[in-house]
């Protein structure tokens, strides 16, 4: 029993030091992608001299006594790990506020009344968002078990013929343009360490990137409907509040659900500039064009067939 405890205290240990790593290694690349932007060659040295680098982090994890480093750096480490997320957070409230701003415009565009309105958005929204989500957990599920698969099959290979894996590996950057010698250093080096040689072997040969043990296809799918139905509520939200107040024109609150669709669609769009590496204003007025002119469409649709079966005057 006591062997076990330890050996879930060095698993946990050797986590930390993992997470640490990793959190470092992305504030270097954050910093040093800030520093391109800016064309600032100090900034891009500090941010690869940085005294927080990656290797001293994780030095320090592993060397220190001091419990309280450790722990103050795994808790930054596993908040950022949920960074992971944030992904299907974007882009499943992207979905849902576009696709529900699009059936009031079509509702509006139909001459429909605000209870229909109602009606057809909160349909629409959590249907969809299931969809969404469930699709979401599928795709990266199915994404995930290819990875793991073909990692261990790059695995198996090596084990049972190693010198046929280095050699692929060295055309491969003989390819790029190394010469052999130098290709051959570097990948007779890289073999002593099986699991990085396996690992860029994926991306290098099969342009896969190696599986994220932690990563939940669950948690993926789980995050993109909550995204998906609580951003394509905000279009719903003026409609809601004119219902039970019993106030407000038909005209008024599609004014209102349009002007609050457009903050949102715009933070958003600037919240998606992080993982598109694009200035936040352009990101954001892309978005906003995206959503409008979804919503344009969906309202002369409506609009058309609506005059086109003379429903316009019933």
């Amino acid at each position: 029993a006591n062997r076990e405890r330890e050996r879930e205290k060095e698993k946990e240990r050797k986590r930390e030091i993992r997470d640490a790593f990793a959190m470092n290694l992305t504030r270097r690349l954050s910093a040093a992608k800030h520093a391109f932007n800016e064309n600032d060659i100090a900034a891009s040295r500090a941010a690869h001299e940085s005294k927080a680098s990656s290797s001293t982090a994780a030095q320090t994890a592993s060397n220190s006594n001091n419990s309280n480093t450790i722990r103050y750096d795994a808790e930054e480490a596993h908040a950022g790990a949920g960074g992971k997320y944030v992904k299907s957070l974007v882009f499943g409230g992207l979905d849902g506020i576009i696709t529900t701003f699009a059936v009031v415009a079509a509702s509006k565009g139909g001459s429909l009344s605000t209870e229909i309105a109602l009606l057809m958005g909160f349909a629409n929204l959590f249907a969809d968002g299931l969809s969404m989500g469930f699709g979401d957990f599928l795709s990266s599920k199915a994404e995930h078990e290819y990875a793991t698969t073909e990692k261990k099959r790059e695995k198996w290979e090596f084990d049972n013929f190693p010198e046929g894996e280095k050699k692929e590996m060295v055309e491969i950057y003989m390819q790029r343009g190394m010469k052999e010698e130098d290709a051959k250093i570097i990948i007779d080096t890289m073999a002593k360490y099986e699991n990085i040689f396996v690992d860029v072997m994926m991306v290098e040969e099969l342009g896969l990137m190696p599986p994220d043990e932690e990563e939940s296809s669950f948690m993926n799918g789980l995050v993109t409907f909550i995204a998906f139905s609580l951003f394509g509520f905000v279009p719903l939200i003026p409609y809601l509040i004119g219902r039970v107040a019993k106030s407000g024109s038909d005209d008024t609150l599609f004014a209102s659900a349009c002007c609050l669709t457009a903050f949102t669609l715009f933070s958003l769009g600037a919240a998606k500039a992080k993982f598109t590496n694009q200035a936040q204003v352009k990101s954001g007025s892309f978005m906003l064009m995206n959503g409008g002119l979804a919503a344009i469409c969906a309202y002369l649709v409506s609009w058309g067939i609506s005059e086109a079966l003379g429903l316009s005057n019933v």
